[in-house]
């Protein structure tokens, strides 16, 4: 049975959202005003005050956005909602009348390019049912966030938009229930990476004192040359300067279609002398390190003491770039050639590096080596070295930093999808019953995991600690969850060693 909330008061206006089985939801809350407009690729501005009560019973628009790809479209569905009001937020709450509730702020991933806060398996539900706050937020994406023009149009505007959210739960969070000291980042995928960048951002120092980040961690952002070069390259295809007032001028439909042009050209064609850093991770539009928004790489920024009083849990999935490779057929292409070509360019020696892959995967098909190389380079190492970042910042004691891996194989696709990316979402949300998941987990994950799994995160949230030893250089402990969950140290130690000095 639904009935409706308490108004809840925000600073713009009074909303009110739903009530079911003791959890109370509010939708679709603006935390910044329409980006559109004279607001087109400028920083957040706050949301102009609305007048009576506003409803929160339904998700607020999405961003400008396109569709996935098929098989995509089906792996990951997504909502694409319609509206300017696109900077929302979710809030769900235990007790709107509470007080001191720690706080769960979620930065959807995507690629910088897809996701929204109203994808069904972020729904918050299962944490306020568990004591926690839960915020999932919008924030603009593709060339509307991200695109590094050759003006002086503000760079990284995604992240200031996550930014803006964060000040958001600051000053609005009590009225939930909420502890604006409390407060926890999380993000998984591009929302991992984001993560990393506030651990990075001046701007969001003060705003949480924990972060959780998903597979992606703090080594995927581009130098302001490559960006800039990659707007250019999206200008050409519109005929139009590489200028914020040009790019602004151009019709979001059209802009989207050629987003999608250049990153199908640079999927296609990967070359460095064109693309530099992005050839690697193909990813067109994330952060870019401008020098003041995002001052450094995050990796080094958080090594040099940007995060020295944030506690941090992080990891990667077993199997995480089997997504990108099994549900096309591509991990069938892959031959020998091709995958010495790609362990050379991820900076491996190809042939003692293969051995040692190979030496604990006897029977791997040369796609299949592929997908765990990649795996260790996009996601496993990046983690790794976050954590030991975090223990060892410099000018700091050492902060404390927890590691896991999800390991739970999903049966789809004849069991050769394995642990792969966003695999784990249903399971720390715990919403495996979300129908819209069942394509990656085939509807026969167990629940016990589940349990597991966002027990340990609202452990974190709350108490700063999910329930495992943290990391350390010497034992290099890993929270292992799959079917059986147990603790090992240094998991693949030969495979990480591999990438010292490397990744």
């Amino acid at each position: 049975m639904t009935t409706t909330t308490p108004t809840v008061r925000t600073s713009a206006g009074p909303v009110q959202g739903t009530s079911r089985n003791g959890v109370h939801a509010f939708l679709g809350i603006p935390f910044a005003a329409p980006p559109f407009g004279p607001r087109r690729f400028a920083a957040p501005e706050a949301p102009e005050p609305w007048d009576g009560v506003r409803p929160a019973t339904e998700y607020g628009p999405t961003v400008p956005k396109p569709p996935y790809a098929p098989p995509y479209d089906v792996l990951l569905p997504e909502p694409q909602i319609p509206g300017e009001d696109c900077l929302n937020l979710n809030v769900w709450t235990p007790d709107p009348g509470a007080s001191g509730l720690p706080v769960f702020v979620w930065i959807h991933g995507g690629a910088f390019v897809n996701g929204s806060n109203a994808v069904p398996v972020y729904d918050g539900t299962a944490f306020a049912r568990d004591g926690v706050v839960c915020v999932s937020v919008n924030y603009r994406l593709g060339v509307d966030g991200f695109a590094h023009f050759a003006d002086d149009g503000p760079p990284n505007r995604g992240l200031l938009d996550q930014v803006a959210a964060l000040r958001w739960v600051q000053e609005n969070v009590a009225a939930f229930g909420g502890d604006p000291g409390r407060v926890t980042v999380g993000g998984e995928s591009a929302g991992a990476m984001s993560v990393g960048s506030l651990l990075a951002m001046p701007s969001a120092r003060g705003l949480f004192g924990r972060a959780v980040l998903q597979s992606g961690a703090g080594h995927h952002a581009l130098t302001p040359a490559t960006a800039t070069r990659i707007c250019g390259y999206l200008a050409e295809r519109l005929a139009v300067p590489a200028t914020r007032e040009a790019l602004a001028a151009v019709a979001v439909p059209h802009l989207i279609a050629a987003q999608q042009g250049l990153a199908a050209e640079i999927a296609v064609m990967p070359d460095p002398g064109r693309f530099g850093e992005v050839a690697a991770n193909l990813m067109a539009f994330e952060p870019v390190v401008d020098g003041e928004v995002l001052p450094d790489l995050p990796i080094r920024a958080v090594a040099g003491g940007s995060a020295r009083d944030v506690a941090v849990l992080v990891g990667a999935n077993r199997d995480e770039h089997r997504l990108f490779l099994v549900p096309n057929g591509v991990v069938d292409v892959v031959n020998d050639q091709l995958l010495q070509l790609a362990v050379g360019g991820y900076g491996l020696p190809a042939g003692r590096a293969l051995d040692v892959y190979r030496a604990s995967r006897p029977g791997a098909t040369p796609g299949e080596l592929l997908a765990d190389v990649a795996t260790d380079w996009f996601f496993r190492l990046p983690a790794i070295r976050l954590a030991e970042a975090v223990t060892q910042q410099a000018g700091a004691a050492g902060g404390r930093a927890w590691v896991y891996e999800f390991s739970w194989p999903s049966p789809q696709f004849g069991g050769r999808l394995g642990a792969c990316h966003a695999l784990e979402l249903g399971f720390t949300f715990d919403t495996l019953a979300h129908e819209a998941h069942g394509a990656l987990t085939g509807g026969v994950a167990p629940q016990e995991l589940a349990d597991a799994m966002h027990g340990a995160w609202v452990r974190f949230i709350t108490d700063g600690d999910p329930g495992w030893a943290p990391y350390d250089t010497q034992r290099r402990p890993v929270q292992d969850f799959d079917a059986e969950i147990r603790l090992v140290e240094d998991p693949r130690g030969a495979e990480r060693s591999l990438w010292d000095g490397i990744r």
